[in-house]
């Protein structure tokens, strides 16, 4: 009966953190079972080879290796980059220590903390976004009752005028006030009590796409990727499809200001597993995507995309997005983005677990 080998470092195969032993040429020695899901590869497959061939990092955390080595220094980082060869950029806090283990010389120690940042950014999103709705509410709320007038008093001078050329310019000033009552009144639209009931997210995303090839007949191609075992989500049906349709239309916009052929968006539905939404732990969670092929979305605006009156088209309200982050937050879910050129996803993420669903 053969010996299973004695692995002297069976002990770190117990720990959440990763953990790399390297040695004098910062070659892999060892990975623990966390290290090889963070960096995506095996011990077995990956020992040997040098750690700058596996992933890329920041100047910082190199010099800390050289100065490990050199001097016999430690070191701690916080939110370090780290690029994997697969390409995944990863957010992490970091331990580099000088070792005596034979046949080794640091010891780097991991903890990824990509959901803790998503969290937090989340936690300030939403605060931010709070504020935000109230001043806006506020504002609405004092330019709608001066527009009345503004319109009225339009109404009653057009009614004096003996010159009809003249009523033009009452027109234009009936009309932008009229369009300026819409405004607010849209502003005001989030604010709606909500009417939830049982839905299949599926008629819903049937429903937006019907209304999508409607009204981009030939402009556009619209496929379906879903999941058709997910269960019914509790939630406002005409938020929903308020949310999503807006998501699908700012998409199928961006596409044709392109003006090039070939448009795509595809309406994907998922089942998410044990993640967080807005600080609560659920163990099931439905995830819609509305992913195009457009230009992608401006850098300048990315980070200020979800505020109310920031639109990156010209004649835009920018109110779409932000109505979509008020609909999706009172169904106590979150919407991410990740965008470049060719390929833009929005996720809209919202939790299944109060229905029942195992």
């Amino acid at each position: 009966m053969s010996e299973t080998p004695f692995n002297p470092f069976s002990g770190l195969d117990l720990l959440s953190s990763s953990v790399v032993l390297l040695d004098e040429a910062l070659a892999i020695c060892y990975l623990n079972p966390a290290a090889e899901n963070l960096l995506a590869g095996s011990s077995k497959a990956l020992a040997g080879k040098p750690l700058s061939g596996i992933a890329a990092w920041s100047p910082t955390l190199q010099k800390a290796l050289d100065s490990a080595l050199d001097q016999g220094w430690s070191y701690t980082g916080q939110n370090i980059e780290l690029r994997r060869a697969d390409g995944e950029t990863l957010r992490l806090n970091c331990t580099v220590n000088p070792t005596e283990v034979p046949g080794a010389r640091l010891l780097l120690e991991l903890w990824p903390i990509d959901q803790q940042l998503k969290a937090s950014r989340e936690e300030q999103l939403i605060a931010q976004q709070q504020a935000n709705r109230e001043l806006i509410r506020n504002l609405a709320h004092e330019i709608k009752n001066p527009l009345g007038g503004i319109r009225g008093a339009a109404q009653l001078l057009e009614h004096e005028l003996n010159n009809p050329g003249l009523r033009e310019y009452t027109q234009i000033i009936i009309k932008e006030a009229d369009r300026l009552q819409d405004l607010m009144q849209r502003l005001l639209s989030p604010h709606r009590v909500m009417q939830p009931a049982p839905v299949n997210i599926h008629e819903i995303l049937e429903r937006v796409r019907s209304l999508l090839t409607a009204e981009f007949p030939q402009q556009l191609t619209v496929r379906r990727d879903y999941d058709t075992s997910l269960p019914d989500l509790v939630g406002d049906r005409e938020q929903l499809i308020q949310a999503i349709l807006n998501l699908a239309r700012n998409a199928a916009q961006a596409i044709l200001s392109q003006g090039t052929a070939g448009g795509e968006i595809v309406l994907r539905t998922r089942a998410a597993r044990q993640v967080t939404l807005v600080k609560r732990r659920h163990r099931l969670a439905l995830e819609i995507q509305v992913i195009d092929n457009g230009p992608g979305i401006a850098d300048d605006i990315r980070e200020r995309m979800f505020y109310p009156l920031v639109s990156g088209r010209e004649g835009g309200s920018g109110l779409g997005l932000t109505l979509v982050q008020s609909f999706i937050q009172q169904h106590q879910g979150t919407i991410d983005c990740e965008s470049r050129p060719g390929y833009t996803c929005f996720t809209l993420r919202m939790p299944l677990a109060a229905n029942g669903a195992r």
